[in-house]
């Protein structure tokens, strides 16, 4: 009897599995019991697809934003890998559908065109894939910063190139059916111009994977690799400003860009040397050139998705370590973009044990903390642009707070254990402004 059950069981899923075909798939799909959704791609084809990318095996916690999912193979193997899915496609898609409901998936479906897409509506993910869509959109750069806003670390594009090979970016546009007999298909790059357009929408890296016939292969990152062993001096930045206003403040719904002046001692530095770094961000220089004297300029696309208000920008060159911070103001409210008004001084109003709130004097020893009250501030800064300085010492900020009625600003921060018990002046930096010193007495824990 459970042979018979097994037996109807598996000719019905025969059944499905044939008025499927009929409906015309694109992705093959696995079912749980191993039986297959025979489509134009194979399951070795997908599978090579997406081993084109530096994509991880285990992606437990991570989120992963599938953009034109189609049939869902790519969407279903992220959540296979242990992701959670969203799905999206500008139409709804019946297969995608009935294969979630086949497979028992949780993967979340969406219907919305790519230039929709934001993170106040999506949110941002770890992992984007844009396979397949690139030369689709009419707009191919909109598209990519549309994505990249979305995305946190990388994007997986692949895309259709033209046989144009050359060292110039060259794109062929299609007005009707040119490419396939196909009227949405409507731009063709060559590799140079998709290297170009991906590197225009505001990533930092973009690596060239493979091509497979016409198909190529790219990964876009957010961020700059950590250097393992520096070997040169870090630079240090004269200023930030909003290239086309010339003031510290910036919008994200614009097209902006950041012009940064720096010192450094390196030679001969081009666009490939630079490294900046805005909030968590990095972005590829646009244009660099000397001002003399080790003096140097660049300028950079303002990376998407920042959110509003204050953030720190950094540079390295080659091999350095990072630059002192300076702050840009994101979105901001009111004309000043800073947390003190140009020409102005901030000061520490007083300081205390960050345990026992004794005042001017701090216990030293291990798990040793201060708290310094700032004023003259006009709105938050984040913590990674403050630091203090106790004699030689500098200590990052592992706090600081909203300004109170008041208007005082609380900064909390760990000592290192091996401090000295003695008196110090206490100075705190703010994006590269120190305060006058205040009197501090470092004493004995058991004093």
């Amino acid at each position: 009897m459970s042979k018979a059950r097994d037996s109807a069981a598996a000719s019905e899923v025969r059944q499905q599995i044939a008025g499927l075909e009929a409906l015309g798939w694109y992705h093959s799909i696995e079912l749980p019991g191993g039986e297959v959704i025979p489509g134009l791609q194979t399951l070795e084809q997908l599978q090579k697809r997406v081993a084109q990318f530096p994509i991880p095996q285990d992606l437990r916690g991570k989120r992963v934003l599938d953009i034109g999912a189609w049939d869902g193979w790519f969407s279903f193997e992220m959540e296979r890998r242990g992701a959670e899915v969203v799905a999206v496609d500008r139409t709804a898609q019946t297969r995608f559908l009935e294969a979630k409901r086949l497979l028992g998936s949780q993967v979340e479906y969406r219907v919305a065109d790519v230039l929709s897409l934001t993170p106040a509506a999506i949110g941002t993910f770890d992992i984007v894939l844009f396979l397949g869509v690139l030369y689709h959109v009419k707009h191919p750069v909109l598209a990519l910063e549309r994505v990249c806003a979305l995305s946190r670390d990388m994007v997986c594009v692949e895309s259709f190139i033209s046989e144009a090979l050359s060292e110039i970016p060259l794109m062929e546009f299609y007005e009707t059916t040119e490419l396939c007999g196909q009227f949405d298909n409507w731009m063709g790059p060559n590799r140079a111009c998709l290297l170009a357009m991906c590197r225009a929408a505001g990533f930092a890296r973009v690596n060239w994977e493979s091509a497979i016939e016409d198909r190529a292969h790219v990964t876009c990152l957010r961020t700059w690799p950590e250097v393992a062993e520096t070997k040169c001096e870090a630079p240090a930045i004269i200023a930030v400003e909003n290239s086309e206003f010339g003031t510290r403040s910036f919008s994200a719904q614009r097209d902006d860009y950041v012009s940064v002046w720096f010192r450094s001692s390196a030679e001969a530095l081009t666009i490939d040397d630079v490294f900046p770094m805005i909030g968590p961000f990095g972005v590829r220089p646009v244009q660099i050139y000397s001002t003399g004297k080790n003096g140097w300029h660049i300028g950079c696309k303002l990376p998407l998705g920042l959110s509003p208000g204050m953030h720190a920008v950094k540079i390295r060159v080659r091999e350095s370590p990072w630059s002192n911070l300076a702050p840009i103001a994101v979105d901001a409210a009111g004309s000043a973009p800073l947390p003190f008004a140009a020409g102005s001084k901030f000061s520490i109003a007083g300081a205390t044990d960050g345990r026992t709130w004794e005042p001017g004097r701090v216990n030293t020893g291990a798990g040793s903390c201060i708290s310094v009250w700032i004023e003259g501030l006009t709105a938050a800064v984040p913590k990674q642009g403050v630091s203090l300085h106790l004699g030689a010492a500098e200590v990052p900020a592992a706090f600081a707070g909203e300004p109170d009625a008041e208007g005082y600003i609380q900064v909390n921060a760990l000592l290192p254990a091996d401090l000295e018990p003695g008196r110090y002046p206490l100075t705190v930096t703010i994006f590269g402004t120190e305060s006058e010193p205040f009197p501090l007495e470092l004493k004995p824990k058991d004093v």
